[in-house]
């Protein structure tokens, strides 16, 4: 067989290492791409549908039927979705060291499953929720017993467990099956994220409209019931894909691969760096071949982690490491200033399903005969973000990459600092509304009963569509970053820190309200968020908030500036492939000339 007969061969299978779940290597027009996708796409649409139809009336389920007041139910509200946020760190760490993604995200979905349908057992038998409570003084309701908090919290943070192993796992599934090293395949990566978070949002939509109406207007029961039910759907569309999935191959803790490289460059501080970076210890060409992994060549930024491969005598792997898994630690770790630059945005995130939600409560929501229910207004944030990542992924990236030359129109990082300057004008234009609503307030004598103000809720349209605009640039741009950055390897992972940032952002938020709430309470001062928000300042609380998210842009705009990219893998694996090629041929004539 000649070469080109060869490499057509290996063209009809994948060459990014994937397998089927008994590890065989695939043919690529058996499995992945698009048809494989549809499947983890479609199942992103309910699963989301499933997890919205929970959070995003959840504060006012808290505050009516638990009896909680503001501060205390937005605080649950955002420490229950920073458990959500915070335990894909624990389900990628099982995906990439043990289980692999698949089977991951098959155990994980059967605990998420059981937390649903515990929690609408809570909100449905009235043994498990204090009794009905109409007076608007919060203070003279019975509050929940300790069962029946158990029952809720122990149903919501079980279903926080469950979402640990799906979250991580489920977007990296849908990129495993794009082949970096086929251009077309490749070409269809770009879009996969866009469209991934056009699922996410469509069932978001669904969730903030129907399922949020019903549980205000026809009953919790079925409101939680309804989720559920789509959650169950929605597994069982997963594995209705089965046959056709790519599947990467767990490579051990990437947690212990890099505490390994940081712990041999300490021992190591003393140990000069050779010259020449190729004297640095690294494992044959053929040795990554075998595995399907990738060599990656040494770099000159963070050189101190360099001396993890400097040859000393000893074989541990503890004292010796080799230069690509140095160079997969140091991409990890030149992604984590970007990572804290993100927890500021995520956190004016937080607002949405809290005090934006509380806000809509206080104004009128009759239009006719029907009543908006305060958390359908998120939907707009959806809408918004729906109509943005279309018109960016059509329109926006074809027109800017004619001069940028860029196949993404602009960078990821340019993407996301976008975002964060309209989180800027989104809360200044936040505190504004809320100084009308205030004032309005006031002019109708409406401070001290906290009644309804006579401002239509459409005044705060404005806040939540630059929301979902916003959205449309940052947490696309961070998905996708931190995924295309992250090693070949350590995928999962690199998708856990796009959730972390969410889960860091929640339980700052409640840290944030916590502490502004006390400290503008001390020495007989009136407090600016009470729960009476006619008799409270949210205004100067956004105004906070603005001041923050420019502080941190700036702050964004310095670490971004250093930001080295890292090689494109599909890139380098052609210099690598020769280069393996060589040493065969070199090999081979050695073979030859041998008497």
């Amino acid at each position: 067989m000649g070469d080109h007969d060869q490499e057509e061969a290996l063209d009809e299978y994948t060459q990014d290492g994937t397998v089927d779940l008994k590890g065989n290597p695939i043919l690529r027009s058996k499995r992945g791409g698009w048809r494989a996708c549809s499947f983890v796409v479609v199942y992103e649409v309910f699963e989301r549908m499933a997890y919205y139809g929970i959070q995003s009336n959840l504060i006012i389920y808290l505050t009516k039927k638990l009896h909680q007041g503001t501060v205390t139910s937005s605080n649950n509200v955002t420490n229950w979705v920073g458990a959500i946020w915070l335990t894909p760190i624990l389900g990628a760490y099982v995906a990439d060291a043990h289980l692999g993604r698949y089977w991951t995200f098959i155990v994980s979905s059967a605990i998420y499953l059981m937390g649903m349908s515990v929690l609408t057992l809570a909100v449905s038998i009235h043994a498990l929720k204090p009794p009905p409570c109409q007076d608007p003084n919060l203070e003279n309701c019975k509050k929940a017993s300790t069962l029946q908090l158990a029952v809720f919290y122990g149903a919501l943070y079980t279903l926080a467990v469950g979402t640990g192993g799906t979250k991580p796992n489920i977007s990296t599934i849908g990129a495993d099956q794009f082949d970096e090293f086929h251009p077309k395949e490749k070409e269809q990566k770009l879009s996969f994220f866009n469209w991934w978070m056009f699922s996410i949002f469509f069932g978001t939509f669904f969730a903030n409209t129907v399922l949020v109406w019903l549980q205000d207007n026809i009953g919790w029961t079925l409101g939680y019931a309804l989720p559920t039910l789509g959650l169950a759907i929605s597994i069982g569309i997963f594995l209705s894909g089965t046959p056709f999935y790519r599947h990467k191959v767990p490579t051990g803790s990437p947690f212990t691969k890099m505490a390994q490289v940081i712990l041999a460059a300490m021992r190591k501080w003393n140990v000069p760096l050779p010259p020449d970076p190729k004297d640095l210890y690294e494992l044959d060409l053929e040795v990554y071949e075998k595995k399907g992994n990738y060599r990656i060549e040494s770099t000159p930024s963070l050189r101190f982690l360099n001396k993890a491969a400097v040859r000393t005598g000893s074989t541990s792997p503890w004292l010796l490491c080799s230069v690509t898994q140095v160079e997969e630690t140091k991409q990890m770790v030149r992604m984590l200033p970007i990572l804290v630059s993100t927890f500021v945005p995520s956190i004016m995130l937080a607002q949405v399903n809290t005090l934006f939600i509380k806000q809509g409560t206080t104004l009128q929501r009759s239009v006719g005969s029907f009543k908006i229910p305060p958390a359908s207004l998120t939907a707009f944030v959806t809408l918004s973000m729906l109509i943005s990542v279309v018109l960016y992924d059509w329109y926006f990236v074809k027109i800017i990459r004619k001069w940028t030359k860029n196949p993404r129109g602009i960078t990821l990082l340019q993407r996301l600092g976008i975002g964060m300057i309209l989180h800027i004008i989104l809360m200044t234009i936040a505190s504004l509304t809320e100084r009308h609503r205030l004032r309005v307030a006031r002019e109708h004598g409406l401070v001290q009963s906290g009644a309804q103000v006579p401002l239509s809720i459409f005044i705060l349209l404005p806040q939540f569509i630059l929301m979902g605009t916003a959205d449309a640039f940052s947490e696309v741009a961070k998905i996708e970053f931190f995924y295309d950055q992250a090693p070949e390897n350590m995928k999962s992972l690199g998708t856990s820190y796009a959730m972390t940032t969410l889960g860091v952002g929640s339980f700052l938020s409640s840290f944030l309200l916590s502490t502004v709430s006390d400290i503008t309470k001390r020495n007989g001062h009136h407090g600016w968020i009470l729960n009476n928000l006619n008799d409270s300042h949210l205004d100067y609380y956004y105004a906070f908030f603005a001041l923050l998210s420019f502080v941190n842009f700036i702050f964004f705009l310095i670490i971004s500036k250093f930001y080295v990219y890292k090689a494109e893998v599909s890139d380098s694996i052609k210099v690598l492939t020769e280069e393996l090629r060589g040493t065969r041929l070199r090999e081979s004539n050695e073979n030859d000339h041998e008497p």
